[in-house]
């Protein structure tokens, strides 16, 4: 019996990573994903663009009973994939185990920066 919290199947819809900008906080984006399981999770990532194709190959680890945070502009964490600044995209996530999903975006483009979080869209 599975007594594990989340789903395996998410997908974030609003994704748009902003340049760092000139602030004491720099503009970002992050996946921050919590896995409950009683053994590590591997997730495979998957980005939508408008005007080409999608891009595979992004592959998350996230040790048993804990949280990670995952930088859309470190290149590490992307697995060496340079995500463009201000472009619009999605991120579907598969699991092999049932985890919990947030998206953050820190955008300073403007002096009133405007930070948010959301969980995705998911399924078992």
């Amino acid at each position: 019996m599975c007594n594990s919290i989340g789903k395996k199947k998410w997908i974030i819809p609003d994704c748009e990573l902003p340049q760092e900008g000139e602030g004491i906080l720099k503009g970002h984006e992050s996946v921050i994903v919590v896995n409950d399981n009683g053994f590590d999770v591997t997730i495979d990532v998957t980005l939508f663009f408008t005007d080409k194709p999608a891009y595979k190959g992004i592959k998350w680890t996230v040790k048993s009973e804990s949280v990670r945070c995952f930088r859309m502009n470190n290149k590490d964490d992307m697995c060496g994939y340079t995500v463009p600044f201000d472009t619009q995209y999605a991120m579907k996530l598969m699991s092999d185990g049932n985890i919990v999903v947030q998206y953050g975006r820190l955008d300073n483009r403007q002096t009133n920066l405007a930070y948010y979080t959301t969980l995705g869209f998911a399924e078992e």
